[in-house]
């Protein structure tokens, strides 16, 4: 049997029993109560099949719905999808009488929402799971505004969390051989360091110094979740210009590298936030260059600092921060034009920034007691060192706006990632190295200093 035949002709049938759907949910009305009635209809069916097609229907629904009335969508949700209270106390009334493992099950199932039951049965049909990633998408725009969504969040997060384990994820290779479309998305989604144009993509792909992986889930087939740039280096690069520089190859071949250097990570699916993928992703890749490449010593990443010069700014405009008149006339030159390039002014800036970089990265601290920068707080958690911190090592206008320039190295040291992992999840101690902590005194004396004065 011709194998390209058949799965041509079931896509072809596939296709078209698509659009016959969604040209039967075009002639419906596009309000969020036809969506609702569709949503009821689907929690009160009890066949397999019937329930597909009803889940099919309500989703297809759902797209052709005005942003407005998505909105409403989200409100009945909220309010009439929620956990009964009354069922609520009863499970726990008996629950307290009996006290035994079947009421204990019967009160966990009175505090689900309905909402929960809803959303497994809108992901029953194919393509279902990547709808409803891109519904929480819509959702989390609305978070701001309406704080009463927080707990429509909570259930699509608590869902994701398990249709999105890791035992779930495949982890593969992009190289410029991958599949068009899938190109397309990473040129699409790169976050931190854009790609200008296919070119700019093979140079990042194509040569034999570059590694690209991401980790893809089979419920949405092509569209990546998170991928992982890397460059094969000999030593620890200290700036990401020449990493993206068409012309700069670091090594000849791969065999001569010994370090990887990981220089940009980006997340793919914005209904997917908060469910951690990172974590994951570069502890493989670090398994799977190690096994292709014995000879790497390193594994490194050369990340940015965004927050880094809003921080400065804040500790400047602050009359009650301990920084002195001449320290704080210093930082004032960061809004002097092309500032990175006046050799006196970057010196003195260089002498004063990398210790306060060293302490933003090591003591500013958030609410809840985290590292204040947000990539810090990621690669620390994951079981990373503080190595070292990189003057100007961003010069590009991104990277002197959020950063001021400056580029941070985290390693990833095999024998230490649990330990770091474990001491930092539960002590907030953060591992660095000894020239970050030089660093972190320098800042200290300094901010000790002014105070004084």
């Amino acid at each position: 049997m011709n194998v390209s035949f058949l799965q041509d002709l079931i896509q072809t049938i596939t296709q078209r029993d698509a659009l016959s759907r969604r040209q039967a949910a075009a002639r419906l009305p596009k309000d969020h109560q036809g969506m609702v009635e569709a949503c009821t209809e689907l929690m009160e069916s009890d066949g397999e099949a019937s329930s597909i097609a009803l889940a099919q229907r309500a989703l297809d629904l759902y797209e052709l719905l005005p942003a407005a009335e998505r909105e409403r969508f989200f409100q009945v949700l909220a309010e009439d999808f929620s956990a009964d209270p009354a069922a609520i106390d009863a499970a726990y009334q008996a629950y307290r009488e009996r006290g035994d493992g079947r009421s204990l099950s019967a009160l966990f199932q009175a505090c689900e929402p309905r909402r929960q039951e809803l959303l497994r049965r809108l992901n029953l049909p194919a393509g279902g799971t990547f709808e409803l990633v891109r519904m929480r998408e819509d959702l989390l725009r609305l978070l701001p505004e309406h704080p009463e969504f927080e707990a429509v969040d909570a259930d699509f997060a608590h869902l994701f969390g398990s249709w999105f384990n890791r035992g779930f994820l495949v982890l593969r290779r992009i190289d410029w051989h991958t599949p068009a479309a899938i190109l397309e998305k990473i040129i699409d989604y790169e976050a931190v360091h854009a790609i200008s144009d296919w070119s700019d993509l093979r140079r990042r792909l194509d040569p034999k110094d570059r590694r690209c992986f991401a980790f893809f889930h089979p419920a949405i087939g092509d569209e990546p979740l998170i991928f992982l740039e890397v460059a094969l280096h000999k030593g620890i690069p200290d700036q990401v210009q020449g990493i993206l520089n068409q012309q700069h190859k670091a090594v000849d071949a791969p065999e001569r590298a010994d370090t990887a250097a990981f220089y940009g990570i980006s997340n793919c699916q914005r209904g997917l936030r908060g469910i951690s993928f990172g974590n994951f992703l570069i502890k493989q890749v670090v398994l799977e260059l190690a096994q292709e490449l014995p000879n790497l010593r390193n594994f490194v990443t050369l990340s940015p600092v965004p927050g880094f010069r809003r921080w400065l700014q804040e500790l400047v405009d602050d009359p009650s921060e301990p920084l002195d008149d001449d320290t704080r006339t210093l930082l004032a030159g960061l809004e002097t034009p092309d500032w990175h390039r006046d050799e006196t002014l970057s010196g003195k800036l260089k002498a004063v920034m990398l210790p306060l970089a060293a302490h933003y990265l090591t003591a500013a601290r958030n609410e809840e007691g985290q590292p204040l920068n947000p990539v810090a707080r990621f690669h620390l958690g994951n079981g990373a060192r503080l190595h070292r911190i990189n003057w100007l090592g961003d010069t590009s206008g991104k990277g002197l706006q959020q950063g001021a320039g400056l580029m941070v190295n985290y390693l990833y040291v095999l024998d230490e990632i649990e330990r770091n992992h474990e001491q930092f999840t539960a002590r907030g101690t953060i591992a660095t190295s000894s020239e970050v902590r030089d660093l972190a005194r320098r800042a200290r004396k300094i901010l000790k200093e002014a105070a004084r004065g």
